[in-house]
């Protein structure tokens, strides 16, 4: 990785947040944060991911609840851990309640509060999570994800314009928050393009430069073009001192996740330091696999290996500017892989393989390779005929 020297790390004047035991915003260190990969109800195995990531650096760990049996197994699992735990809600912004007495910080995405009570208004839902977490000391992380974006914010604008849908929905959130007198909040504004990541935030913080923000890239990939397209975007904006808590999302196996603050505290050692990644590597243009990290929500094991397989079947398409998205379930897979040319998205016993927006089919596991590489010759055949070997 060829790195190239400049300016160290200064920081914006955010007000602080509490979560747990530490502090993010003001003068307060940037905070690392990762997300278990376990089963939420496999208590043991999560406990012991918590744990370790802890150990790893991790000031804060993330870990999704989906159901009430998740949220069961989230109080016991507090019950053995002294780490400052984030939870995840998706669809069922009413499990909050549950997990409240037991978590540091509630994460939400405003493109999910639709999807539970739709006769019910998101300003509604959102009082009520701002209600539980008041009373339990929770922080609140508004999560905004390019692929998951708010309906009403992205039916406004272009299907290629992920940037202003994010940004008008993290704006809108903060001041529903901000009139409900809720401070202790933080909100993170992420796309799959380090590129859009920098712009959304360099937006957001130009808007709100007292709201602390959570910088990552979501569905960076596998290691180490993860961590390329992650410092792409995370180095200009915390140069520039914005972002005060960060994650590195890498689609590794749950033993490896470890890797994901390792690679975090390697940018910041290294901007710290005056290194930072060459730009010439942010001009570098091809193939291009986007995937997730992996979380509790995987339906099936063989998803990080997927992935692998993935890289490893289109290496030979590495000079097209291809975009293939990976992802582990049903949570996040439809709506995250429609920017993508190609996009997969992982159910128990199949894949389900878009072109675009266009679902082409639910493919077995064994055949969902060939039928990929046979959908990308097709594509290049008829985009790049020219330039075809």
């Amino acid at each position: 990785m060829s790195l190239s020297t400049t300016t160290a790390i200064k920081r914006n004047p955010t007000r602080t947040v509490q979560i747990g035991s530490i502090r993010i915003g003001g003068e307060h260190p940037i905070a690392l944060q990762s997300m278990c990969a376990t089963k939420t109800t496999d208590v043991q195995a999560t406990v012991s991911q918590v744990n370790h990531l802890a150990a790893a650096g991790a000031d804060v760990v993330r870990i999704a609840v989906d159901t009430k049996a998740d949220a069961a197994a989230l109080a016991e699992i507090r019950r053995q851990t002294t780490a400052n735990l984030s939870v995840d809600i998706q669809e069922n912004y009413r499990l909050a309640a549950m997990v409240a007495p037991v978590v540091d910080k509630i994460r939400y995405n405003p493109g999910h509060l639709y999807h539970h009570e739709r006769n019910r208004t998101w300003q509604d839902k959102v009082r009520f999570l701002v209600d539980v977490a008041g009373e339990h000391g929770c922080a609140i992380r508004v999560g905004i994800n390019c692929g998951s974006v708010d309906p009403a914010k992205r039916d406004k604008y272009p299907p290629h314009d992920t940037v202003h849908p994010m940004l008008d929905s993290a704006l809108e959130h903060a001041e529903l928050l901000d009139s409900l007198g809720w401070t202790q909040y933080c909100v993170s504004l992420k796309d799959s393009d380090p590129q859009k990541v920098i712009q959304v935030n360099r937006m957001f913080a130009q808007r709100r430069p007292e709201v602390p923000i959570h910088l990552g890239v979501t569905e960076a990939g596998i290691p180490p073009q993860a961590i390329v397209k992650t410092r792409l975007a995370l180095e200009p904006l915390l140069r520039e001192g914005i972002g005060d808590t960060i994650r590195v999302s890498l689609t590794v196996p749950a033993e490896q996740k470890h890797l994901e603050l390792e690679a975090a505290r390697q940018i910041l050692d290294d901007l710290s330091a005056g290194r930072t990644l060459d730009p010439a590597v942010a001009n570098q243009k091809g193939l291009n696999i986007i995937s997730c990290p992996g979380c509790s929500r995987v339906e099936n094991k063989v998803f990080i290996e997927l992935a692998r397989q993935v890289q490893q079947a289109t290496a030979d398409f590495a000079a097209y500017p291809i975009s293939i998205a990976v992802m582990g379930c049903r949570v996040n897979g439809p709506g995250e892989t429609d920017q993508a040319d190609l996009g997969l998205w992982c159910g128990p016993s199949f894949v389900n393989l878009k072109r675009g927006h266009e679902l082409l089919g639910a493919i077995a596991y064994e055949e969902i390779i060939p039928r990929l590489r046979h959908e990308i010759s097709v594509l290049i055949s008829q985009r790049f005929a020219q330039r075809r070997p």
